[in-house]
């Protein structure tokens, strides 16, 4: 039986993808892996439709569920929230642009399983040479295997704890936002969870890859910043 419902928000980047579907199929924990492709390109969707055969994930197309643009964070939180609850499951996300490693996911349940009170655990991000890399340069003096905290977590390798599922509705998330990180994070607080970040195992992260147009906010940064605004892009 799956111990732990996975998800993988897809906006193309297909190589990345692949690449996080491979490292979650090998993982050493059985999991519910659901990939959700949101609006992507037609070379990734039929990428994702082959994949799914080799690497055992079940796949959403959210055009089929909704007329609203990319991206579609909120309804996927609000889908998967359902799904984890009637399991009875915690739920991990995993970006596409994240690759884990074998014991990850087994290692952010134990943390869920053994502490009573834990809202939300997440594994610390580095880059391929094992350096703690964005969004979680803030913690890279840190020297222990897990600190918890009140800023806030990614979702880049996130897991959310049923209790902390059964005590807040993802229904009552604000429509004017794209990304969900930081309230979730400040909402499980406010409920008095607590939240932590794990150190003893990392996983690979390449910011902005399944987004490139983020990327600007580094090479760009008037462009990004425009865009943003004008746009309405990459509202927290």
């Amino acid at each position: 039986m799956p111990k732990l419902l996975v998800v993988t928000p897809v906006k193309n980047a297909l190589a990345n993808t692949l690449e996080t579907c491979k490292a979650i199929a090998s993982s050493s924990v059985e999991v519910t892996h659901v990939v959700y492709n949101d609006f992507s390109d037609d070379s990734t969707k039929w990428g994702l439709e082959e994949a799914k055969q080799v690497y055992g994930f079940e796949l959403v197309h959210l055009e089929d569920l909704t007329n609203h643009p990319s991206p579609n964070y909120k309804l996927v939180l609000q889908l998967v929230q359902k799904r984890a609850l009637e399991m009875g499951l915690p739920f991990v996300v995993v970006e596409s642009d994240v690759t884990v490693g074998s014991t990850t996911l087994e290692n952010l349940l134990e943390h869920c399983v053994r502490e009573d009170g834990l809202g939300l655990v997440g594994a610390v991000t580095t880059d391929a040479s094992g350096r703690i890399n964005y969004p979680y340069e803030k913690f890279k003096s840190f020297t222990g295997t897990y600190c918890d905290t009140k800023r806030s977590l990614s979702f880049c390798c996130t897991l959310m704890t049923p209790s902390f599922l059964s005590a807040f509705s993802f229904e009552e998330l604000n429509d004017t936002k794209d990304w969900y990180d930081t309230f979730i994070s400040k909402k499980a607080l406010a409920l008095n969870f607590f939240n932590r970040v794990v150190f003893d195992t990392p996983v690979i992260h390449k910011p902005h890859s399944s987004r490139p147009w983020k990327l600007l906010k580094y090479s760009n940064p008037l462009k990004y910043y425009l865009e943003k605004l004008l746009k309405r892009r990459d509202k927290i």
